[in-house]
């Protein structure tokens, strides 16, 4: 499903570039459950963030389902990035101004509004809530809810659309122990039930454990 060839990643640093990625090459299955573990400032994000369309290479390509992310338009990546992938960040990015159900729906009416009506995206909403028990915080706004909470939220919006690609930013990173197992324990339920791909990047090797498989990166490469 997903191919990753040669990806390097440089920030410019005053007058010195800072190489964060330094060739990496990868082959994600279609299916499985992959975590990329590393210590902070080691490049995960930047690399998982690449993988999912957010930002470019410095140089390299990302193949997903044979297509080249970055030789697609903007439209195009957008509509892929919608339709195909779901994304988990360690700081939720809820909107404030919205409710828990109206933020889980959001995607699935910006996606789907044409083919699929509102009151239909949030009967699915609902459902979603409902898989992570948060069916009685429909109404209630991010602010009300505990950290949790609205990570099991951020997991919802991110399934709204059926992703075949699920990417988690240290999806458990402000959460404790008990918490963040609880979550990466539903991350890898829903993944079986749906049959996605999940790539997960934690500095947590415990978490990572359940992981079909684990790579390393550590000085800008990626090791099995």
């Amino acid at each position: 499903m997903l191919e990753v060839k040669g990806i390097h990643k440089s920030y410019s640093n005053g007058n010195k570039g800072l190489k964060v990625l330094k060739g990496i090459d990868v082959k994600i299955a279609k299916g499985t459950f992959s975590a990329i573990v590393g210590p902070s400032g080691a490049g995960k994000s930047t690399l998982l963030h690449i993988l999912g369309g957010l930002d470019a290479p410095t140089s390299g390509s990302v193949f997903f389902e044979g297509k080249d992310l970055y030789r697609l338009g903007d439209n195009a990546l957008c509509r892929l990035r919608n339709k195909q992938m779901g994304f988990v960040f360690q700081f939720y990015h809820l909107l404030p101004e919205f409710n828990t159900l109206e933020n889980v729906a959001l995607p699935g009416l910006i996606g789907r509004g044409a083919a699929l009506k509102g009151a239909g995206v949030k009967d699915k909403a609902r459902g979603l809530l409902k898989k992570v028990g948060l069916s009685e915080r429909c109404g209630h706004f991010p602010s009300q809810l505990s950290g949790g909470e609205k990570q099991r939220v951020a997991i919802a919006r991110a399934l709204i659309n059926e992703p075949d690609l699920l990417l988690c930013d240290e999806p458990t990173g402000n959460l404790d122990s008990k918490m963040g197992s609880d979550i990466v324990g539903l991350i890898r339920e829903l993944s079986l039930a749906n049959g996605m791909t999940v790539v997960i990047v934690t500095h947590n090797m415990d978490l990572a454990k359940i992981a079909d498989k684990v790579y390393s990166l550590k000085d800008g490469v990626l090791e099995k």
